[in-house]
């Protein structure tokens, strides 16, 4: 049974997109967590604006910030994940939008010795420039919006809206990698301790949520299947600079090969 969710948001330097993120947490039927903002180096309006919806959050709601050197999400979190109270983690990013009923579903889908990865819905580039001009409630809006953004192409699917309640297939792919992104991913913190979190040596963008969950897979944990569940609407924003892909992803390759590599060697405890 958990106790208490902690929600760990990443974020840098865009408030519009944070706040449409938290004003979606802040309406959730399930309000057994906190928020923690992992801010990898933002300026102070995104400082200005936690300060001020603190005071409307009906949770509680934390700032984790350090300085600002570059794309190191891995270590924010960690950072973020070592001030948290909770003993299950769920992983967004700032430019995600969660539906009221995010959190009681995750809650309803954690299972001891499993990670839960859901999955998102793209937003195009002037649907989300629209959302945040005119501040649009997206995780209040029907299904039938939804569906008439679809056909207007201001959105990439309609799947992920749909529940389906079946268990078993949720099972069928225990030591599956891919597509498990910390845009939407849920893990019991003893277990993400275990593996010493994310490994710091992957600064830069790229790969460093995959890293994580093939060492979560190696230390014996396996995925339990999201989709069909866990929706994140995800804002349209460019591609970060990818200048370390190639390096992030040939370390991927090389522990997804060594089924004994599990410990982060610059993890939460370094």
């Amino acid at each position: 049974m958990i106790k208490l969710i902690s929600v760990i948001i990443t974020t840098y330097n865009w408030e519009n997109a944070l706040e449409a993120c938290l004003y979606s947490l802040f309406a959730q039927e399930d309000l057994g967590f906190e928020i923690i903002i992992a801010d990898d180096g933002s300026n102070n309006a995104t400082t200005q604006l936690i300060n001020q919806l603190n005071k409307q959050s009906p949770v509680p709601l934390k700032h984790c910030f350090h300085e600002d050197k570059g794309f190191r999400a891995g270590t924010i979190r960690n950072k973020a994940v070592s001030i948290s109270s909770g003993d299950y983690l769920v992983f967004i990013d700032g430019d995600c939008i969660v539906f009221p009923y995010f959190i009681k579903r995750h809650r309803h889908l954690s299972q001891k010795g499993y990670f839960v990865p859901g999955n998102r819905v793209l937003l195009s580039q002037i649907f989300s420039q629209m959302v945040l001009k005119d501040q649009l409630a997206l995780h209040k809006q029907s299904n039938l919006h939804f569906i008439k953004w679809r056909f207007q192409g201001y959105i990439n699917r309609l799947l992920p809206l749909i529940y389906l309640p079946f268990k078993r297939f949720r099972l069928r792919h225990p030591q599956r990698w891919q597509k498990a992104m910390t845009c939407n991913l849920a893990i019991w913190k003893n277990n993400f301790i275990a593996v010493n979190g994310f490994d710091q040596l992957f600064e830069g963008w790229g790969y460093e949520d995959s890293d994580l969950v093939i060492r979560l897979i190696h230390l014996g944990i396996k995925r339990k299947e999201g989709r069909f569940a866990l929706p994140v609407l995800h804002l349209w924003h460019p591609q970060n600079d990818r200048n370390a892909e190639q390096e992030n992803y040939q370390r991927l390759m090389h522990r997804l090969k060594d089924s004994s590599f599990i410990y982060a060697e610059q993890g939460l405890n370094n």
